[in-house]
């Protein structure tokens, strides 16, 4: 009989709620751990406060949570926007805290060229709602600029074409910032390479460009939307210097042609909007100083009839002096009479003046005076009086705030020397004690090493019996084939020294002669190495 059901689920195992939820987890992960969701951004509200993306992806019938995490997001060459419709690459987890799960996206794409067209509109009305399209805000470019910066790749055909045009036109100087064109991080180093053209300042080391021209040649709009990037338009837009876009072919658009000051078809057309032909300058300047010189030389044909017709037209100067002639010899002959009446009248007035200078009057005016200076003098104590209480007075209260402050400023001193004085007992004892460490590290150091010296030495050796032999140079002899037949040799013991003699049959002592038989010979013990004599101690 089948068992009942009730039973059966009664003995089944028991989970709890995040067992249950990590064995969901890790279901879903070995099952999604790589995959590409098609879908339309939903609730995309920028990143969090804490760096991260929360928004949806959904299309006609569902919808999956997603998230991008900030590290992730900053590496985003295409930044999530609300509506566009993505591929989204990333793996499927699952949130133990809402019992749903979600997406963890790792890479972001458009789906197709409609979604960048798309994203081009929409962030080419925002741009144009700021202003940053404005006819009024566009510059005029140099008509004969002396330096041309070009923003472009160094690698690619663009460059040489820009070169070779102003080569046959008008050569100029040119200064080129390499820069990547497309791919990831090139939207980031277009925009700092028109920022860095116009923080060059005036008459330094590197020229300030006159003109920008930001080239690129033709591509997909994969391949130009760098230049669609809001970095680069709006470093554009905010350029001091006239710049002209030159990007893709005539047909190509991008939104940094809006922000340009000037847009160009082709590389090759952007070099012709910058200079001028110069045989044609060549031509019209040579024309222009020909008309000059007929200009000049007609007006000087004309100057010399007019000073003609002036000259005959003026009376002589016979004429013109006669009558300033005239005047000046009726005042010469009236100059004596004038002399003689002029003199006359002097003479009254002084006649009438030194009348009236009597004693008298000069003895008043002198009284005058004397009046005058007394009451000057009488003034003069009175201010110089109150002048000097005004300057004891100061002075008194000068003294007073002196006193004081010298009292709070030797108190100050007395301070200050008496911490400096226990901060330096404190260095001082500080010292001491470091000093005493320093020497016990020392002196154990010493000894360590006076040990190691002791058990390296060869003195150890010759006091456990062995003998130093040396030459009667003092050199260390070290095999018996260095020792000569009567020798004078030191032997060294660890109590002192002896001198010895070596002996005439070395060689018959050590060697043995042809008769001998092989008995006389010693033998090692077989299998075994030789006993170590019981005096002869390990070295370490």
């Amino acid at each position: 009989m089948p068992a009942n059901p009730a039973q059966l689920l009664a003995n089944s195992p028991e989970y709890t709620v995040s067992e249950l939820s990590s064995a969901l987890k890790r279901t879903v992960e070995d099952t999604y751990g790589h995959v590409r969701v098609r879908g339309e951004i939903s609730g995309f509200r920028g990143p969090h406060a804490s760096g991260h993306c929360y928004f949806a992806l959904k299309d006609e019938s569902a919808k999956i949570e997603a998230v991008i995490w900030k590290g992730v997001h900053g590496r985003m060459r295409f930044k999530p926007q609300e509506g566009l419709e993505v591929i989204a690459t990333g793996k499927l987890t699952t949130y133990p805290g809402s019992s749903k799960y979600q997406i963890v996206i790792e890479a972001i794409e458009p789906a197709g060229i409609g979604a960048l067209m798309a994203l081009m509109e929409e962030r080419k009305k925002k741009l144009a709602a700021e202003g940053l399209f404005d006819e009024a805000r566009k510059q005029l470019l140099p008509w004969l600029p002396e330096v041309i910066g070009v923003v472009t790749s160094p690698t690619g055909a663009v460059i040489r074409d820009i070169l070779h045009r102003l080569e046959d036109r008008f050569p100029r100087r040119v200064l080129v910032w390499p820069v990547r064109v497309q791919g990831e991080g090139s939207a980031e180093q277009i925009a700092a390479a028109i920022d860095g053209f116009n923080a060059l300042p005036d008459g330094g080391h590197i020229p300030r460009p006159d003109l920008l021209i930001v080239a690129r040649g033709g591509g997909s709009l994969e391949d130009l939307w760098s230049f669609n990037e809001e970095i680069v338009v709006r470093a554009a837009a905010g350029s001091m210097i006239p710049l002209i876009s030159a990007v893709g072919h005539e047909t190509d658009v991008t939104l940094i042609d809006f922000a340009a000051d000037q847009r160009a078809p082709t590389p090759t057309a952007a070099a012709e909007m910058a200079v001028p032909v110069r045989s044609d300058l060549v031509v019209e300047v040579s024309g222009l100083a020909a008309r000059a010189l007929v200009a000049w030389k007609r007006g000087h044909d004309d100057r010399r009839t007019e000073l003609r017709s002036a000259a005959r037209a003026l009376p002589g100067a016979s004429e013109l002096l006669a009558i300033p002639r005239q005047k000046v010899d009726s005042a010469a002959a009236a100059l004596p009479r004038a002399l003689r009446a002029s003199t006359n009248v002097h003479h009254r007035r002084f006649t009438r003046i030194s009348g009236g200078l009597t004693l008298r009057v000069l003895r008043a005016q002198v009284a005058h005076a004397k009046q005058s200076v007394a009451a000057t003098g009488s003034r003069l104590s009175h201010c110089t009086q109150v002048g000097l209480r005004h300057r004891r007075d100061r002075f008194a209260g000068l003294a007073i705030r002196l006193r004081t402050s010298r009292f709070a400023n030797a108190q100050a001193q007395r301070d200050r020397i008496t911490r400096d004085d226990e901060r330096t007992q404190q260095l001082f004892e500080r010292a001491r004690r470091a000093l005493v460490t320093l020497l016990q590290q020392h002196e154990t150091r010493m000894t360590h090493s006076a040990k190691l010296l002791a058990a390296v030495s060869y003195r150890g050796v010759l006091a456990r019996g062995f003998a130093l032999v040396r030459d009667d140079a003092g050199r260390a002899l070290r095999s018996a084939a260095a020792v000569g037949s009567g020798a004078r040799l030191t032997l060294e013991f660890a109590d002192g020294q002896v001198n010895a003699t070596s002996d005439a049959d070395r060689t018959a002592a050590t060697s043995s002669s042809p008769g001998s038989s092989p008995k006389s010979q010693p033998r090692p013990a077989s299998g075994r190495r030789a006993t170590k004599p019981a005096d002869q101690g390990n070295l370490f």
